[in-house]
């Protein structure tokens, strides 16, 4: 009776005060130490009480990007490596790589599950009943944490399990959320499947024009999120230049317009993403990741012309 106390106090409490907290923070470092430290305890309350669907999409979202993030390190290491021509140790990082991604797509596929159990499966033309705007919004992560899942599978070329049309489940269920509401997201979520499934673009829509559009809403809103989902479709496209675009966009927006305060750890999430897509950018083609304070800057930009001091003269 009191471990069920005790789970129904911890349960309560993160949801209520925990998750807000942490959104509202843009240490996303500090954030995916605690849900890979945290997610353990959390979830063994369900053997004595009601199970934490609902807070796990969150915990498992967040532990699938830090090894995410493990999978990007790796990544730049190989560039690095096979751009000074050492095959093994090439070989060894993109062995890493796919082994982090492997671990990325289980977490995000656990999310995924998490959020089906709490919410029911996405159905087309019906929605779930969302008792706060916490609630709804752990359902458009749990959406993301599905197409997360379904793109660490094929990166990492292993066998999760991930159905392959969670691409088109998961658009489809976009629409239960409201697209102004949410910074532009869901319908940038939406029109990155379009994007990236074959078949699946509705007659009469063009997914960079909706993309454009997201963009906009976000940068507004101080929540850029559907600049990941843009840099997204344009890699899957192989548009270097939009690519390039997409990341001066997000750079000068966040010069112009502060993060929203209610969601800072989320704004901070896709600005760690944009720097990743920017990195290798700069790994592949420079050597190196991209230099302090440079971001939406490139390598083979025409340089200023430097003012020089005519030493002579002073002396």
């Amino acid at each position: 009776m009191m471990y069920k106390t005790t789970g129904d106090v911890m349960q309560g409490f993160s949801r209520d005060h925990t998750v807000p907290y942490l959104l509202e923070s843009n240490d996303l470092a500090m954030g995916c130490a605690m849900s890979e430290a945290t997610a353990p305890l959390l979830m063994s309350f369900g053997r004595v009480t009601t199970e934490p669907d609902q807070l796990a999409v969150m915990l498992y979202l967040s532990a699938g990007g830090c090894a995410e993030e493990h999978a990007r390190e790796y990544e730049l290491t190989g560039i690095a490596a096979m751009r000074n021509l050492e095959a093994d140790q090439a070989q060894d990082a993109i062995i890493r790589q796919k082994r982090a991604l492997a671990l990325a797509a289980e977490r995000y596929f656990s999310a995924w599950k998490y959020h089906n159990s709490f919410y029911g499966k996405p159905v087309e033309g019906e929605c779930p009943a969302f008792d706060d705007d916490l609630g709804e919004f752990i359902y458009l992560a749990g959406l993301l944490s599905g197409l997360q899942a379904l793109n660490a599978e094929i990166q990492s070329t292993s066998a999760i399990g991930v159905p392959k049309n969670i691409g088109s489940t998961v658009a489809r269920a976009t629409q239960c959320l409201d697209n102004e509401k949410w910074w532009g997201a869901p319908m940038a979520l939406r029109a990155t499947v379009w994007a990236m499934i074959p078949g699946a673009l509705p007659e009469g829509e063009d997914p960079f024009v909706r993309l454009k559009i997201a963009d906009k809403q976000g940068e507004a809103e101080g929540v850029r999120i559907s600049h990941v989902f843009h840099a997204i479709a344009a890699q899957n496209k192989g548009d270097r230049e939009r690519l390039r675009s997409i990341i001066r966009s997000h750079a000068e927006s966040i010069e112009q317009t502060p993060s929203n305060e209610k969601w800072r750890f989320v704004d901070a999430m896709a600005t760690q993403m944009i720097v990743a897509i920017s990195d290798r950018l700069w790994m592949e083609n420079a050597g190196h990741r991209t230099p302090m304070g440079q971001l939406g800057n490139f390598w083979d930009d025409e340089k200023e012309p430097v003012e020089t001091m005519d030493l002579e003269g002073l002396l």
